[in-house]
């Protein structure tokens, strides 16, 4: 584990998942999301967005850079270089396809003599280097000292 001292602007890290169709009809239950799209066996295995984003966040929390941490998921700021956007989603992913994750501490600052925010771009990837999303400017609240 990195403490808040040790993590940088321009540190990457990186992970892997898959999502199963009992994860998505899981999600879909806890979320309560209607959408036809998802009764159409055509479509059925696209993967909801923010099932995705969900997943990101929660792979980033496991990295063992960061595990042992106290974060807080702060908000997600608009990016005043790409037009005030957080996230895009650029092509659909489907159940069972693995998603290579890049995260990059793209910000870093003190808050006050016990917390720091560092701000984290998700960047997620099909096996074929298509990109599937983009989320810039996902904030997260740490606390400088992590808990014994």
């Amino acid at each position: 584990m990195k403490k808040f001292s040790d993590l940088k602007v321009g540190d990457e890290y990186f992970s892997t998942c898959t999502f199963s169709k009992k994860e998505q009809e899981s999600y879909l239950a806890f979320s309560r999301i209607k959408n036809t799209i998802f009764d159409d066996d055509e479509y059925s295995t696209i993967v909801s967005g923010r099932a995705i984003i969900s997943r990101m966040e929660g792979e980033f929390t496991r990295l063992s850079q960061i595990y042992g941490n106290m974060i807080i998921l702060y908000g997600m700021d608009g990016d005043p270089n790409w037009e005030n956007r957080n996230t895009r989603f650029l092509k659909p992913l489907h159940v069972d396809e693995i998603l290579k994750i890049k995260y990059n501490i793209s910000d870093k600052k003190e808050l006050d003599d016990e917390f720091g925010m560092i701000t984290v771009d998700f960047e997620g990837k099909k096996e074929n280097g298509e990109a599937v999303v983009i989320a810039k400017k996902n904030l997260y609240r740490i606390k400088k000292e992590p808990p014994r």
